[in-house]
C-alpha cells in the first residue's frame, strides 16, 4: 500500500475493531507517521459521523452507479465530496451546507436554477433573482 504524498495531510485514522485490519494495516501507517486510533470495543456511536457519511454516500452515489475501476471512483468521490461540503443542505444546520462556496439568497427569489452533478444523478439547485 503505497499512501504517496497524502500521507502528509493526515495524523490520525480512527478506525473500529474490524477483523480486516491487521496489524500490518497499522504498521504501514504508522511508518506514515500516522497515528491509529481504535474506538472503545462494543461502543458503535463512537465513529457515527464516519458511518453516517458512508452511508450518505451509498445511498446518493455508490449504490446508484456503476464504478468502471479505481480512477472512475476517485473521481466521483471527490466530485460528492465537493458537493457534499459546499452544497448539499444538511438539515443539523437549518438546510445550510458546511462550507458554502457562495453567498446564500434572500427570499426575494422567484425562480429556481437546476444544475445537475455526477451526470444529473445529483441535482444542486439555487434561488436567481427574478
Amino acid at each position: 500500500m503505497d499512501l504517496g504524498d497524502q500521507a502528509d495531510d493526515f495524523r490520525f485514522l480512527i478506525r473500529d475493531r474490524a477483523g480486516q485490519f491487521t496489524t500490518s494495516f497499522d504498521a504501514v501507517l504508522a511508518g506514515a507517521g500516522i497515528q491509529v486510533v481504535k474506538i472503545p470495543p462494543r461502543c458503535p456511536r463512537a465513529n457515527a459521523y464516519a458511518e453516517r457519511f458512508v452511508g450518505t454516500v451509498r445511498r446518493e452515489v455508490t449504490d446508484r452507479l456503476l464504478i468502471i475501476n479505481e480512477h472512475h471512483l476517485r473521481t466521483v468521490l471527490q466530485r460528492y465530496a465537493v458537493h457534499y461540503n459546499h452544497r448539499r443542505p444538511h438539515q443539523a444546520l437549518q438546510l445550510a451546507p458546511p462550507q458554502p462556496d457562495h453567498p446564500t439568497a434572500k427570499p426575494s427569489y422567484t425562480s429556481i436554477r437546476r444544475r445537475p452533478v455526477l451526470g444529473g444523478l445529483i441535482n444542486e439547485y439555487e434561488p436567481t433573482a427574478a
